[in-house]
């Protein structure tokens, strides 16, 4: 606890039952805000309308009268003016320093169809070098306005990409990060060619004679990514540091813009994180990490976690204890691992992209150094495998309470495993954006019967007591919390279809699933998640009450104000 908020308002700590403190000073406490709808998120979900900070540190919450004897010459205060005001949004699951590198790649997230990437792409060629690499991401063939022609199992093939960039090798990515596109320069760099064998856990997609389409489904993307990678070996140290925090303050930008103020990322390396942790020392960093370790072999995590284990201790900006790993791939592209076969691909279940085996050993090195294990599963067989290893592990300890492992976006679940999540403590780490995206062809994928009845099923989850934590998958999905909550209580789609809403959440559960309890699922609640005396002064401003708004103007709200820490980091 910060020895200023001790100082200011100490009655407040000792008498905990009170809900401010009534204390004075000449100088006045550094923030206050005021005049409008305050949503603690407390245990009651108590409403107020103003909130004082000191320090970094929430230090009142209540009326505007009970806040204004903490007001002095030096206290910025915030006027409301009935604006809703609100525990800072945290991210649940995206990928930080994706959502940087995105930023400085092609954006192909909102092209109309194939033929646009592809001009994209001509006029990125026409103003680089010859060979250098043409990178983007966010392209999704269900979202075309048109399939492209010709085409393979809905994809294009690599003619058209390959005809306008001949010399500089193409990498685009899938929305979902589960695919690639390469043109036949990257194809050639990475060593594919007609005879090539793809790697355990992807597939290369062919045309009718047996040639390469350019589409690479799940770890078929990894030599590319590796040719990539090494046309970068040249840069000098001095260089790759400055693209690093390049990409942390972007990613940061784009978050507070969104009034996100923690961000729980769902892999790094070793590396990564030993960068980070260089920001954090400096205070460079403007937006709180939460880092689940990534791509690290068994046997490395077992002999470096302990040096790595970084558990909050209040006022952090990076906090380290969890693991990353991933079962199985994506819906949209085919690959997340299913009970029965795609509807529109019977050929195929999906892909196992890290074994049982190899995340049951991961499970038992986590549990020896006191580590969650945060394991991505999509389809219904990839949650029932996980669940599985969880409980032969936790029997196995001997041991199961709070230690709060999740399970990374549970979007197609069988319903006899929900109760499973209840049972074995599994926290549910979905993303409500994923269900409005992604429900034009869901039940494409899986045919009516089994969209209906094991996809997106919060309110089944809520009802069984699993807590739901709420994210977006960026650079999957914009960062925008707002829409995923907003996609969370109406389930709406862009053409104004409601997907299954008796699975809805209510606006105060998704309110909760993007505060407290990712919070929770964080081992954070302590410190964060709410608005209450003695938590972090992070807080989110919108320009209107989305508990109470119709569900027709969600889509119109905006944050306004982003602080961290009591320091304004963002105003529109």
């Amino acid at each position: 606890m910060s020895p200023s908020v001790d100082r200011y308002c100490k009655a407040a700590l000792v008498l905990a039952a009170l809900p401010l403190a009534a204390c004075e000073t000449r100088e006045g406490v550094d923030l206050v805000l005021r005049g409008g709808v305050v949503a603690t998120v407390d245990t009651g979900n108590t409403m107020a309308e103003a909130v004082a900070i000191n320090d970094g540190w929430i230090v009142a919450v209540g009326s505007d009268e009970d806040v204004d004897t903490l007001i002095g010459a030096q206290t910025r205060v915030i006027e409301l003016d009935g604006r809703f005001a609100m525990p800072g949004f945290i991210e649940g699951h995206g990928h930080y320093m994706s959502l940087g590198n995105s930023k400085t790649i092609l954006d192909l997230n909102n092209v109309a169809n194939w033929d646009e990437i592809v001009q994209m792409v001509a006029d990125a060629v026409a103003e680089a070098e010859p060979g250098e690499w043409i990178r983007g991401r966010g392209w999704h063939q269900e979202k075309w306005d048109r399939p492209p022609d010709p085409a393979v199992e809905g994809n294009p093939t690599h003619a058209s990409l390959t005809a306008v960039s001949p010399d500089n090798p193409v990498l685009l990515g899938h929305a979902s990060g589960h695919a690639g596109f390469a043109n036949a320069a990257a194809l050639a760099l990475a060593g594919y060619d007609r005879d090539s064998d793809p790697p355990p856990g992807g597939e290369l997609v062919r045309d009718e004679n047996g040639e390469l389409t350019g589409l690479l489904r799940e770890t078929a993307q990894r030599p590319v990514s590796g040719a990539f990678a090494d046309s970068q070996l040249g840069r000098t140290a001095e260089e790759i540091e400055a693209q690093f925090r390049r990409e942390v303050m972007l990613a940061a930008e784009e978050a507070l813009s969104k009034g996100v103020t923690s961000f729980q990322d769902a892999g790094a390396g070793f590396g990564t994180i030993d960068g980070l942790k260089e920001m954090e020392a400096e205070g460079a960093l403007p937006v709180r990490l939460y880092i689940m370790v990534r791509r690290q072999s068994n046997e490395e995590m077992d002999a470096r976690l302990a040096d790595y284990y970084m558990p909050s201790e209040g006022d952090d900006y990076l906090t380290v204890r969890s693991i990353k790993r991933q079962i199985d791939g994506a819906l949209g592209s085919h690959g997340a691992w299913l009970l029965d076969p795609y509807e529109d691909m019977p050929t195929s279940a999906g892909l196992v992209l890290e074994t049982v085996e190899d995340i049951t050993g991961t499970a038992h090195v986590a549990f020896k150094h006191g580590f969650q294990v945060n394991t991505h599963a999509i389809g219904d067989r990839a949650n029932r495998e996980v669940l599985n290893i969880y409980e032969a592990v936790f029997d196995s300890a001997g041991a199961r309470d709070d230690l709060r492992w999740r399970i990374e976006h549970a979007q197609h679940v069988h319903p006899d495993d929900i109760v499973r999540f209840a049972e074995l403590g599994i926290l549910a780490s979905m993303q409500g954006v994923h269900a409005t995206s992604d429900f034009p062809w869901v039940p494409i994928r899986l045919g009516d019967i089994r969209a209906e009845e094991r996809t997106y099923l919060w309110r089944s989850f809520l009802d069984a007591g699993v807590p739901i934590n709420n994210g977006t998958d960026v650079p999957v999905e914009d960062i925008d919390p707002l829409a995923s909550f907003r996609a969370s209580v109406t389930r709406q789609t862009a053409d104004g279809s409601i997907y299954y809403p008796e699975q809805n959440m209510t606006r105060t559960e998704a309110l909760r699933s993007y505060t407290i309890n990712n919070a929770y699922a964080a081992f954070e609640e302590q410190y964060k998640g709410s608005l209450e005396v003695g938590k972090l002064g992070d807080v989110a401003v919108i320009d209107r009450n989305i508990l109470t708004v119709p569900d027709g103007e969600l889509a119109d709200a905006r944050v306004d104000v982003t602080i961290v820490g009591g320091v304004v980091r963002y105003e529109r």
